[in-house]
């Protein structure tokens, strides 16, 4: 006969069992129904189990919930947990999960602190990383490879350049996911010889190291070192063609992205989501609709016509190559949108002056249940601007901190100068101006002027001109725009003077939208 203690045994483990596999397949409701039937059953995996199901399929309440009902907890428990906001980029929950974790009894194991570095790199938490070095030193993780590439990640992000080098000189075991974190770190501060000082000592290499490399130089505006290390490399994967392509569209080099995307398509890579997205990024900026819409027809192609990101950059091509229409067409067949979707139309209706449109699609926005960012209202108010709308666009204007708890910033105010301004409505623009929360900058006297140039106004035109050149003693485009105002206006005296003064105005751009 059975011993009864191995058949308990037998129970929970394949009760842990069944609920994993159900977890894995998506039937969260027939994990949590054997949860919820075999009490008796259950252990502390189980209750990992069925946090981490969870997690997984984003019922975080529900997951907070168990968590806090949890008989016994392990540190598996709370790295399941700190996973999650990790991946879910809530810094803050990690933070306050980090000081419940500090008083209830458990240390920290090695990935717990790779988790927490990693979580607190590149946020307000940043000043954590000492402490947690600290910690790190106490409990000897500090010399975990994994661990170690973390510090170094946390470290360059806090700015502290002599703590990364310590980091690094701390691990005995110097695998090669530990040099490129230390190379990235020297990138990351500009110390472009250091990294590859670093690289040439480096005892092994793998693509990522060549990818750390050429990346880095991108970041650092080094764009022949970056496509000398790419042409180096014996290994080309599609992280590394994308890299190199998303590096000339940042550094305004369109004609070598496209040129380096043609490369990739012979040699056999297939491109992806962000190859794309990165590519047609360049079209948009060089208004090649051709080479666009022949991009759109090989993403068909490649099955990936429904990734949001893909969809996004196509709007925006076609909207910045002069379709508008095209772009509004893909946007309301979209599966999803979200923010930068939203955006990119929004801002695609403003660049084509549709001002009604932009509005509507702002109102869609917001019932749809997506949150507006300031991207959001400086294409809305832009939008504006440009069709009159001054209703409207004070209307947005007020509903930021109110309605979206959104704070108005310059480029913000720059717009409703404008709509103020191209309206004619100059007293109202000035008042806004008096009554900014900061200084206004060049940019915002720059609207007023535009405005002043659209109407012949030499009064504010001589306030505004006067307010730039505090700011920028030789700027062009306020010595050439107060002169045509002077000009139109027989303003002859102050026009001598401008002349007397030598002013260049072949320079000059423009304010005037």
């Amino acid at each position: 006969m059975a011993n009864p203690r191995q058949m308990c045994r037998l129970a929970t483990s394949s009760l842990n069992h069944m609920m994993k596999t159900y977890s894995e397949q998506g039937s969260l409701t027939n994990a949590r129904q054997l949860f919820d039937q075999h009490p008796s059953s259950r252990n502390l995996v189980s209750w990992n189990i069925i946090l981490a199901a969870y997690l997984k399929h984003d019922s975080s309440h529900i997951a907070l919930q168990l968590f806090d009902e949890m008989p016994l907890r392990d540190i598996v428990s709370w790295n399941t947990l700190f996973t999650f906001f990790h991946n879910n980029h809530d810094p803050l929950s990690s933070y306050h999960s980090y000081l419940r974790l500090q008083t209830s009894g458990f240390h920290p194991n090695h990935y717990t602190f790779s988790i927490l570095l990693s979580s607190f790199s590149d946020t307000c938490f940043v000043a954590l990383i000492p402490q947690l070095h600290a910690q790190l030193l106490s409990l000897g993780y500090h010399s975990t490879p994994f661990v170690a590439s973390a510090l170094m990640r946390g470290y360059s992000s806090f700015g502290d350049h002599p703590a990364l080098c310590h980091a690094f000189h701390d691990v005995l075991d110097k695998t090669v996911g530990v040099w490129n974190a230390f190379i990235l770190g020297h990138m990351e501060f500009g110390l472009t010889l250091e990294a590859q000082i670093a690289f040439s000592r480096m005892p092994l290499k793998n693509v990522v190291s060549w990818t750390t490399m050429m990346h880095g130089y991108l970041k650092n505006n080094q764009v022949k070192r970056a496509r000398s290390i790419f042409d180096k490399m014996d290994e080309k994967n599609v992280i590394t063609w994308t890299a190199m392509i998303s590096g000339y569209v940042r550094l305004g080099k369109y004609l070598n992205a496209l040129d380096l995307f043609l490369a990739m398509t012979r040699s056999g890579t297939r491109p992806n989501e962000h190859t794309f997205s990165s590519i047609l990024a360049a079209c948009a900026a060089h208004s090649e609709l051709v080479i666009g819409k022949q991009l759109h027809v090989s993403i068909l192609k490649h099955g990936i016509a429904d990734e949001v990101v893909v969809l996004t950059s196509l709007v925006d091509m076609y909207a910045k190559c002069g379709n508008i229409e095209a772009a509004c067409c893909i946007f309301e067949t979209m599966p999803k949108t979200n923010l930068a979707s939203w955006n990119t139309i929004i801002g695609g209706f403003a660049r084509h002056g549709l001002a009604k449109r932009a509005i509507n699609g702002f109102e869609e926005m917001i019932s749809s249940g997506i949150r507006p960012d300031k991207t959001t209202f400086v294409h809305v108010l832009s939008a504006c601007g440009h069709g009159g709308e001054v209703v409207e666009g004070e209307r947005i204007f007020d509903s930021m901190k109110d309605d979206c708890g959104v704070e108005a910033e310059k480029e913000h105010y720059a717009c409703m100068v404008h709509l103020y301004g191209r309206a004619g409505h100059l007293e109202k623009a000035e008042r806004l101006i008096k009554g900014m929360p900061f200084e206004p900058d060049v940019v915002v006297w720059g609207a007023l002027l535009g405005a002043c140039a659209v109407h012949s106004n030499s009064v504010f035109s001589s306030y505004a001109a006067e307010a730039i050149l505090k700011l920028e003693k030789d700027n062009p485009a306020a010595y050439s725009l107060l002169s045509k105002i002077y000009a139109e206006n027989g303003v002859w005296g102050s026009l001598t003077h401008l002349k007397i003064n030598n002013i260049k105005t072949h320079k000059a751009g423009s304010w005037i939208g």
